[in-house]
C-alpha cells in the first residue's frame, strides 16, 4: 500500500462497522437493506470521513484505491451484463448424472465468467430441471459450494479476492498453482453430492419421475454472440490500465447492443445486483486503506505467523464478512511480517493459503461470497425449501471440513 500513511487505529472504525452493516443488516433489518439507495447512505457516512482526510493526508493513496476499484467493478460488471445477455434454456431430466454434470460444468464454467456469471447462468436451469422432483433442499446448498464458490479457485477471473490479488500484482496465470486444492474440493464436493441426490432420487415417487421424464426439454441456448464478447473479457484482463478497463466497459456495451433482448427477458435480467456491488465496494476500496495501511506497519502484532494461521484465519473472516476485503486485509497484514517476498511482498504459501481460504469460505455463509444470497433468493422465488441461515452455516462448515483439512496438509508439503 503506502508505507508514508501511518493512521491512528480509530481510522478503522468506519472500515469495521461497513463490514459489519454489510453482515447483519440483510438480517437484522431486511426492509431496509433491500433498498440501494439505503445501502449508499450507509455507504457514503462510513467513507466520506476518510475520503475527506486522505485528501488532505495523501490523496495518492485515495487515487490508488479508486483505480482498483475502477477495475474491480468494470471486470465484475462486465462478466455479470454479458453472462445476463446469455440464457439457457431446456429442461433435462433430473437424475443424479445429469445434475452432477450441471455443477460439475458450472464449477469449471466458474473459471472463466467468475461465481456471479456462472451461477446466474446456470441457477435457473438447474432448478427447472429439478422441479419436478420433491426431494431437492441439498440442490441449492450444493450450487452454492460448488458454483458460487470452490469452483472459481482457478484464475483472477473466478473470485472477486484472486482478481483483486491480480491488480496487486499477482501473475495471472499464478493461480493455476492451486490446482490441487480445486480438484480435491470438487472431486469431494461432486462425490457427495452424487451420493446425497441419489438417496434422494430413490425416495422420489413414480408419479413425480413419470412427470419429469415427459416434461424434458432439449438444452438450447439464446446469445451465442455473448459467449465471444464473454472471450473479449477474458483477453483484456491481461491488458495494461487502461485499455484494460475500456476493453471491458466496450464489451459490455456491445452485450447491451447486439445481443438478444428476449435472453436478458427470459434470465429477469436488472441492473439492480452489480449496482448494490458498486455502492458497497466503493465504501469498502475507500474505508479499507488505514486498515491495511496499519496491517501493511503492525502485522507481526497479530500473531497470525504461519501459512494455516493466514489460512484459517481468512477463511473465517470470509464466512461472516466478503471475501474480497477479506483477502486485502490479510495480504496487507502478511506483508508487514517482513518474510521473503517471493511474490506481491509475501512467500508463496502464504499467498497460496490466503487465497485458498478467502474462496472456499466463503461458501461457510450466505453474506460469505457475493452470489450465494441471490442463489438462495432465486431458489426460494422458484419454490425450493433452502436451509437457514445457520443451518446453511453448519452445513457447509462440515461437508467443507474435508477440503480445509487437505488444503492444510498441502500448504505444509507443497512449498
Amino acid at each position: 500500500m503506502h508505507p508514508s500513511l501511518n493512521p491512528h487505529p480509530v481510522a478503522v472504525v468506519p472500515f469495521a462497522l461497513l463490514l459489519l452493516a454489510i453482515a447483519v443488516l440483510p438480517l437484522a433489518a431486511p426492509a431496509f437493506w433491500e433498498h440501494n439507495k439505503n445501502k449508499a447512505i450507509v455507504a457514503a457516512l462510513l467513507a466520506l470521513p476518510i475520503a475527506g482526510w486522505l485528501l488532505t493526508t495523501n490523496p495518492e493513496a485515495l487515487l490508488h484505491s479508486a483505480s482498483e476499484y475502477v477495475s474491480f467493478l468494470l471486470l465484475l460488471g462486465s462478466l455479470f451484463v454479458i453472462s445476463g445477455g446469455i440464457h439457457l434454456e431446456g429442461d433435462l431430466k433430473a437424475t443424479p448424472l445429469h445434475n452432477v454434470g450441471l455443477l460439475c460444468f458450472g464449477g469449471m464454467l466458474a473459471n472463466v465468467l467468475g461465481t456471479t456469471g456462472a451461477s446466474m447462468l446456470l441457477i435457473r436451469t438447474v432448478l427447472r430441471t429439478n422441479s419436478q422432483r420433491e426431494n431437492v433442499e441439498h440442490l441449492p446448498f450444493f450450487f452454492i459450494l460448488v458454483v458460487s464458490n470452490c469452483g472459481g479457485l482457478l484464475t483472477p477471473l473466478g473470485d472477486p479476492p484472486l482478481f483483486l490479488g491480480y491488480l496487486r500484482g499477482v501473475p495471472f496465470l499464478w493461480t493455476l498453482r492451486l490446482w490441487p486444492v480445486w480438484l480435491f474440493a470438487m472431486a469431494w464436493l461432486l462425490g457427495a453430492f452424487y451420493w446425497v441426490d441419489r438417496r434422494a432420487y430413490a425416495r422420489e415417487t413414480r408419479a413425480h419421475l413419470e412427470r419429469d421424464a415427459s416434461e424434458v426439454v432439449p438444452l438450447s441456448l439464446l446469445g451465442w454472440r455473448n459467449i465471444l464478447l464473454l472471450l473479449g473479457v477474458v483477453g483484456t484482463v491481461l491488458l495494461p490500465s487502461p485499455y484494460r478497463e475500456l476493453g471491458m466497459l466496450g464489451l459490455a456495451a456491445a452485450s447491451v447492443v447486439l445481443g438478444p433482448k428476449q435472453a436478458r427477458t427470459q434470465n429477469e435480467f436488472t441492473f439492480g445486483p452489480i449496482l448494490e456491488v458498486a455502492i458497497l465496494f466503493a465504501g469498502i476500496f475507500v474505508t479499507m486503506i488505514p486498515a491495511l495501511a496499519l496491517l501493511e506497519l503492525h502485522g507481526k502484532a497479530l500473531g497470525v505467523s504461519r501459512p494455516w494461521h493466514f489460512f484459517l484465519a481468512s477463511g473465517s473472516l470470509s464466512s461472516v464478512l466478503d471475501n474480497a476485503p477479506t483477502y486485502l486485509t490479510f495480504l496487507s497484514a502478511a506483508q508487514g511480517l517482513g518474510l521473503p517476498a517471493d511474490i506481491v511482498g509475501v512467500p508463496s504459501a502464504y499467498l497460496a493459503a490466503i487465497s485458498v481460504g478467502s474462496v472456499l469460505m466463503g461458501a461457510n455463509t450466505y453474506i460469505g461470497n457475493g452470489p450465494n444470497f441471490m442463489v438462495k433468493a432465486i431458489a426460494d422465488v422458484s419454490g425450493y425449501r433452502t436451509a437457514s441461515f445457520g443451518r446453511h452455516a453448519l452445513g457447509a462448515i462440515l461437508m467443507l471440513s474435508p477440503i480445509y483439512v487437505f488444503a492444510i496438509i498441502w500448504l505444509a508439503f507443497a512449498f
